[in-house]
């Protein structure tokens, strides 16, 4: 008989890398939807508010250039400009994005309930705390001076625009990893309220939780959501819920507020010899 043997880490988890906007800031993360269906209201391509949340995770100028891929808004462009969108036309509203969302940023990122409380318990345990963006380092600079007088200072922060690809790639999470020292990629676990969020954790070989409700796949500030009737709160969480699942996300959760627990299950796994 023959046999192979596996090696596996049963250490401490070291860091947790968490998403900004619909993660631990701004419920319902609608800064950006916000602006991204401004900048093609200007085109006079209006689009909605699903088409703008679609991509949601991605590079901002990605972002955009996804959203003129949809099929629903490709149309609505040749009939407002007799042709489809282009890579100039992309450009140009990338150039535009960019000082709208500076201008309504801080409008947009009072910290999600829930945040400064799991971020201090990961704090006691001796967990570093690093954190991934979709959008750029001036935009962060804001997001970041915001949260800093709220009371949460991520020991890392990588943009989209600090590496050669964002989200669905693993580079902001692998950076992260660099930057925070962590001793393996399965030490870490990536927290997110998109797709290509958790997609990111998972392809860094990481451990992924899934925010359901905060965030995108929602998409509703935090009183439009409390007021809700309970079986459209169940209806749409339960949405939000299926497709983080769908994704690969090993937990899904509704905030940051539901987090410690599963930090506990993934830190027993680990204990087992379980990987992500």
């Amino acid at each position: 008989m023959s046999f192979s043997y596996r090696r596996t880490y049963r250490g401490p988890i070291e860091a947790v890398l968490l998403d900004w906007a619909g993660t631990t800031m701004d419920f319902g993360c609608m800064a950006p939807a916000v602006v991204f269906m401004q900048i093609y209201e200007r085109r006079k391509v209006p689009i909605t508010v699903d088409e703008a949340r679609a991509p949601m995770g991605a590079h901002k100028k990605v972002h955009i250039e996804k959203i003129s891929k949809l099929e629903t808004v490709r149309q609505r462009w040749q009939d407002a400009h007799g042709r489809p969108p282009t890579d100039d036309d992309v450009d140009a509203m990338f150039a535009e994005f960019v000082p709208l969302q500076l201008a309504c940023l801080s409008q947009y990122s009072k910290l999600i309930p829930g945040t400064l409380e799991a971020v201090a318990e990961l704090r006691g345990r001796g967990v570093k705390i690093g954190s991934t963006t979709g959008y750029l380092s001036e935009m962060m600079k804001i997001n970041r001076d915001d949260a800093r007088r709220q009371g949460y200072e991520p020991d890392s922060t990588v943009c989209a625009s600090d590496v050669p690809a964002g989200r669905p790639y693993p580079y902001m999470c692998l950076q992260n990893a660099i930057n925070l020292k962590v001793t393996t990629v399965q030490a870490c676990v990536k927290v997110d309220d998109t797709v290509p969020g958790v997609e990111e954790g998972l392809n860094a070989g990481m451990w992924t939780v899934g925010l359901a409700v905060s965030g995108n796949e929602v998409g509703l500030p935090l009183d439009k959501w409390q007021a809700l009737p309970e079986p459209e709160k169940a209806a749409k969480r339960s949405r939000a819920y299926t497709r983080m699942r769908q994704c690969g996300a090993h937990y899904v959760v509704d905030t940051i507020a539901d987090l410690i627990p599963c930090i506990d299950d993934i830190q027993e796994r680990i204990g087992r010899g379980e990987t992500p």
